[in-house]
């Protein structure tokens, strides 16, 4: 007897080259034309309406309209997140792409998960979180301690979460190409935002790197005690 969800239906639509594309260019949460995730994805107007309409269809990806624009984006935190480790899992296991990109290196050490940064920093400032007790972690679960909550209100992050909203205050999300977690959740948003209006970093155009200043990541491991 097979019991569960049906997760081949799925799984067969991540698994077409062109709407991993499209999947992967919305992880920078940002929402997209179909005229431009047809170019991310190399394919025809017509060919990224039907790949579209079959990730609107299994709830992968939501749509808002806007006039005559259709604005594409993922569908919640959870696809995100499973796509994120199918990353890992894919770096892991070799399955990389043949040519390496010049944007390679940026997004390893910074680079926008849905919406909070990922990357060798972001694992590397949890970290130190974790051993500054800014967070209890047990098995599957994390919690934010009063000593975390008074350091992030310090450096001007904003810790409270809606009690209605169903997102986590905060969680750890496995880094594909670290292979260790970093922050997400409700903090881990609070504090890529900051971050942006602080103007230590901004997001590379068109992409899920994100570029620190000097001066920002100077800031950043400062407050972070990373060196």
């Amino acid at each position: 007897m097979k019991d569960g969800p049906h997760i081949a239906r799925v799984a067969a639509l991540i698994g077409d080259n062109a709407r991993a594309d499209i999947l992967t260019a919305l992880m920078a949460d940002r929402a997209l034309t179909a005229t431009e995730l047809a170019g991310i994805a190399g394919v025809t107007k017509q060919t990224i309406s039907g790949h579209l309409a079959k990730l609107l269809d299994a709830g992968l990806v939501e749509v808002d309209a806007q006039g005559r624009h259709r604005y594409f984006r993922l569908a919640g935190r959870d696809v995100a997140h499973l796509l994120e480790s199918l990353m890992g899992v894919a770096f892991r296991t070799g399955a990389v792409r043949l040519r390496s990109s010049p944007r390679e290196p940026a997004l390893r050490k910074a680079r926008v998960c849905y919406d909070h940064l990922a990357g060798e920093l972001a694992v590397a400032a949890f970290e130190a979180m974790l051993m500054r007790g800014w967070f209890a972690a047990r098995v599957g679960e994390l919690s934010l301690t009063g000593a975390g909550r008074a350091a992030f209100e310090a450096i001007g992050v904003d810790v409270s979460v809606p009690g209605s909203s169903r997102r986590p205050v905060c969680r750890m999300c496995l880094d594909w190409g670290e292979r260790r977690h970093h922050l997400a959740g409700g903090v881990g948003a609070a504090l890529l935002q900051r971050m942006y209006a602080a103007g230590w970093a901004h997001r590379q155009k068109d992409s899920r790197v994100v570029v620190l200043s000097a001066e920002g990541e100077k800031a950043f491991r400062e407050v972070f005690l990373l060196d």
